[in-house]
């Protein structure tokens, strides 16, 4: 296992599976596949991959404009979200920052090739890892922070800020502020989304990719918004030609449209959220832990730990995510996300043997 979850065509070679029958519950990736109608618009124009895209990307800007209602001229576009927000951290280049504890490997990775000073803002399970925002932000002028980079929903302990919160944020420090949306669609994006807050705050930077809600991990399609012009020149400087392929261009332009698909998706993995959590809250050697995105961090009361839990669950053909490897957490965690419904109780019926014993 990588720092980033399960390398499947790997788990597929050394246990003799075959890739299909895999049971990924380490990558958080929607499992209702991509919606039918951006299938059939890349299917319905496979000719265009014999041209050029528009270099500008006039029509996938706008699609994304309409969609996030942000004005297209504040968005960037980069290869997946991760491209972005390491770019990004370039760009702000903050001498003093501040990541929280757990939270995704790749910020503090960024942020240590610039060397800048790190403080973590530990997340506390007595408080169900949740942020206490007047602390957060007594840290932050208090330890004269920069530079503030978190995921919202928080990976991997599914905890969140609302709108009004980060706005608190921005109004109360003078930090920029770099938020990792990636899994924001999983939530009530008009209580919790900041893009609203973009044309308003120039210390406010969103990062946002089509992985995971969308399920096109392949085609490393994201996108950044910001109204800072020099964040925005600094991205423009740097683009090269036709940096995102006809693919993506051809599919983004589609997917974000596609509101039928996009409230099934999010009413699907929600109802399946909450029965998992009822469903593993009822065992008596695991707590769940309340998330807003499409994954469930897990604490071990008793019984095998994390390490030994997954390789069992291998040889059933399923992943889950270790989570010793994150900061602040241990052996007695894992994180498991929403698949289809008869994977979902495989993994619950092992489940129960292993810890409701």
């Amino acid at each position: 296992m990588n720092s980033h979850g399960a390398n499947v065509f790997e788990i597929a070679k050394n246990n003799d599976i075959d890739i299909e029958d895999i049971m990924d519950f380490s990558s958080n990736i929607n499992p209702l596949g991509p919606s039918k109608k951006t299938l059939d618009e890349l299917k319905n124009n496979l000719n265009l991959l014999s041209t050029y895209p528009d270099v500008n990307y006039i029509d996938l800007k706008n699609s994304i404009s309409k969609y996030v209602n942000c004005d297209s001229k504040n968005i960037v576009l980069g290869l997946g979200s991760t491209e972005i927000l390491k770019d990004a951290i370039k760009f702000f280049a903050p001498k003093i920052s501040m990541i929280l504890s757990p939270c995704y490997s790749e910020y503090e990775n960024e942020l240590r090739k610039i060397n800048s000073k790190i403080i973590e803002y530990k997340l506390d399970e007595k408080n169900n890892f949740k942020i206490n925002l007047d602390e957060l932000i007594k840290n932050i002028i208090e330890e004269k922070i920069e530079f503030v980079v978190f995921a919202n929903p928080n990976n991997p302990t599914g905890t969140i800020l609302d709108t009004e919160q980060i706005e608190k944020i921005l109004k109360e420090t003078d930090a920029k502020i770099l938020i990792d949306e990636t899994y924001i669609e999983f939530t009530d994006i008009s209580i919790y989304s900041s893009t609203k807050l973009i044309n308003s705050y120039k210390n406010l930077a969103v990062v946002r990719g089509t992985s995971k809600f969308f399920a096109l991990p392949g085609i490393r399609l994201g996108y950044g918004l910001s109204s800072d012009e020099n964040f925005l020149n600094y991205f423009k400087n740097k683009e090269v030609l036709w940096q995102i392929n006809s693919v993506a261009d051809i599919c983004g332009k589609v997917m974000f449209s596609d509101k039928e698909y996009i409230s099934h998706v999010f009413n699907f993995i929600t109802s399946r959220r909450n029965y998992i959590f009822h469903e593993i809250s009822e065992m008596k050697n695991l707590k769940p832990q309340k998330s807003f995105g499409n994954f469930i961090l897990i604490k071990i009361l008793d019984g095998i730990k994390s390490t030994e839990l997954r390789e069992k669950l291998l040889e059933k053909g399923i992943v889950i995510r270790d989570c010793k490897y994150f900061k602040n957490l241990n052996e007695n965690y894992f994180r498991i996300c929403v698949l289809n419904d008869d994977a979902n109780e495989k993994l619950l019926k092992y489940l129960k043997e292993f810890y409701m014993r």
